[in-house]
């Protein structure tokens, strides 16, 4: 049986509305030219794992979860005796989202995960890197509608990197801003 193509609701928010917006506002000429969402890199660093390296295995479940795909475990690259690490030691998990995935991942980023944190004022609009990629933390993995908050044994933060094809900064802001993304202002 063949599925019917499914689009995530923001790719087609962004293929429908989002694009021509951005070609008004910047006058790009060539279609190709309009900046658009290439990956989100969510990274969890766990560093309690050093007393326990089971922690990084919980963390990337939890992370498999939230993303609904599988992470990569990260591990030290050389032994650090400050902080207790050896060398190839687990201490986090990344996912690299593209495509559907990361459009879906957005979304419940956006209309779900962010209202639900605590004293949230908006994200830092400075939180670019020059090249027009959005750089964000969160405190607490329980914001996200898939972890259940009685089950979390320990509260991990994680960065979310949304790395876009822009090339400047105000045509990341831009984009991001389309994607109903809570800038302070």
């Amino acid at each position: 049986m063949a599925e019917a193509a499914y689009t995530p609701r923001l790719k087609a928010h962004y293929d429908s509305v989002v694009r021509q917006k951005l070609a008004e506002e910047f006058g790009y000429k060539n279609p190709f030219e309009i900046p658009q969402i290439e990956k989100i890199v969510v990274n969890m660093g766990v560093g309690e794992s050093t007393a326990d390296s089971k922690k990084a295995t919980v963390a990337a479940a939890d992370l498999a979860l939230i993303t609904g795909q599988k992470p990569v475990i990260t591990r030290a690259r050389q032994a650090i005796s400050n902080f207790k690490v050896r060398e190839n030691m687990p201490l986090g998990c990344k996912v690299t989202l593209r495509k559907q995935r990361m459009y879906e991942f957005l979304d419940r980023l956006v209309t779900i995960a962010l209202p639900r944190v605590r004293d949230f004022r908006g994200l830092n609009p400075k939180s670019f890197d020059g090249r027009g990629n959005f750089a964000m933390g969160l405190k607490e993995h329980v914001v996200f509608p898939e972890i259940s908050y009685d089950k979390v044994d320990q509260m991990w933060g994680m960065d979310i990197i949304v790395c876009t094809t822009a090339k400047t900064d105000e045509e990341a802001r831009a984009l991001l801003k389309a994607f109903n993304f809570p800038f302070r202002q």
